[in-house]
């Protein structure tokens, strides 16, 4: 089945205390963005990517291409308003049937085996949202009260968040509501269920200056 990963690449950058969004911060030489692209066209060699861009920086999106990858591999579109915009724009590209990757395109940890299963899990299910544990105690603010939450029911959602294109693509097409704060939230809005997988410590999501140094570390010491 056709594959294709829609890379949403839409941050500003402001917590990073940066004029340059934070999928351009260099990492050992080489923008965020390079590594999440590099990871997706090395997992399979029939997937193609659909790269969502703020219109101000999409020929800095541009330029990454040309510089590192194979362009007929990758189209650019540009974002909306949120990340259901976003996401939205970059789905009213796809015209077959195909199994889509929704991905932070900040996520650039992400490894190729997470990628796989991450496909695998859908071609079985319909969906496959990575998850992973929650390690800190966690507490339920109530007005002016707060309770403490069992942190064995509470799992940390990742992505890519896949499906099959008849479930995302229909499911995107529903009216924007502020909860929908991923992929998943969309699709179970649309009346159907989504399936968790166990995802990836490491695939973490770029937020603040801490991150940066992090993963140029962790990068530094892959082989």
């Amino acid at each position: 089945m056709k594959k294709i990963a829609v890379i949403v690449a839409g941050g500003a950058g402001t917590r990073m205390n940066s004029t340059l969004p934070k999928q351009f911060l260099l990492l050992n030489g080489k923008p965020v963005l390079y590594y999440t692209i590099d990871t997706f066209l090395k997992s399979y060699a029939d997937l193609s990517i659909i790269l969502v861009l703020p219109e101000e920086h999409i020929a800095a999106g541009q330029e990454i291409i040309d510089a590192f990858f194979d362009y007929t591999r990758i189209q650019i579109t540009e974002g909306g308003r949120t990340r259901f915009h976003s996401v939205q724009n970059g789905l009213a590209l796809i015209t077959e049937e195909s199994m889509v990757f929704v991905h932070d395109g900040v996520r650039c940890l992400v490894s190729t085996d997470l990628i796989k299963r991450c496909y695998e899990a859908a071609i079985d299910f319909g969906s496959a949202i990575p998850v992973v544990d929650c390690k800190d105690s966690v507490r339920l603010i109530k007005g002016d009260d707060n309770e403490a939450i069992e942190r064995t029911r509470i799992k940390m959602v990742q992505t890519p968040q896949t499906f099959h294109s008849k479930i995302l693509l229909p499911a995107y097409k529903i009216d924007y509501k502020d909860k929908f704060t991923d992929e998943a939230t969309v699709v179970e809005a649309f009346g159907l269920k989504v399936n968790l997988i166990e995802g990836e410590e490491g695939n973490v999501k770029i937020t603040n200056p801490m991150d940066i140094i992090i993963t140029e570390q962790v990068l530094l010491a892959k082989p």
